[in-house]
């Protein structure tokens, strides 16, 4: 499964969870289903975030990556 048919699923979930029209029980079984996808989706993030480098210039004109956090306290390594 990709993230991006994962977010669909989601989606698609939440749609039918917010009708108040399915019965209990499938209504647990639906929220269960959301709550995997959920982790699926941000664990693909996390592993994205990663992957993610930024190339940005210091004082000296010397490039570095930046490694992309969405946190402040970033790490930079010399390109």
């Amino acid at each position: 499964m990709t993230f991006e048919q994962a977010m669909l699923e989601l989606e698609q979930i939440t749609r039918q969870l917010e009708s108040g029209e399915i019965p209990l029980d499938d209504s647990l079984q639906l929220f269960e289903k959301g709550v995997e996808l959920t982790r699926f989706c941000s664990n693909a993030l996390e592993e994205a975030e990663q992957k993610i480098a930024i190339l940005t210039q210091d004082n000296q004109g010397n490039m570095k990556a930046k490694l992309f956090s969405a946190e402040e306290g970033d790490e930079d390594e010399s390109v």
